[in-house]
């Protein structure tokens, strides 16, 4: 008899009374919505969150206290710091860099190999090519 092991999902209800199922991740343990896409590959810290719609490629490391929004797109071998706000619809292209406690704009395009300074606030809509750097040198 082979032993199956429960899927658990948890459920947080929103301000608005909108309920999200989650799933843990199984490298890190971080959050991701059912209908998220997350390669097995990547890893996601116990208290990351990754909302509906929203991908990470593979090889990509989101550290703890990040919130990935809706739609949103982290591209393969890219790294996200602790406590980030990547906007909802947002692209970070393949091995880009975000610092911690940034905050990505909504539908904000940061391109593949750019490097986003901690404590920087990229605007909504905003477009950073790729292998740019964006603040002040940590």
């Amino acid at each position: 008899m082979q032993r199956r092991t429960p899927r658990i999902a948890e459920e947080i209800e929103d301000e608005f009374g909108t309920v999200t199922r989650y799933r843990r991740h199984p490298n890190g343990r971080g959050l991701v919505a059912t209908d998220a896409s997350v390669d097995p590959t990547a890893f996601l810290a116990p208290s990351v969150y990754v909302e509906s719609g929203a991908r990470v490629g593979r090889s990509a490391r989101i550290h703890a206290g990040t919130w990935v929004d809706r739609e949103a797109v982290v591209g393969p071998h890219a790294e996200i710091g602790a406590s980030v706000h990547v906007g909802a619809a947002a692209i970070v292209g393949e091995g880009a860099h975000i610092g911690s406690h940034s905050k990505i704009g909504a539908r904000a395009h940061i391109g593949a190999g750019a490097r986003i300074a901690q404590d920087q606030q990229v605007r909504d809509d905003a477009v950073l090519p790729g292998q740019s750097e964006f603040g002040a040198a940590a």
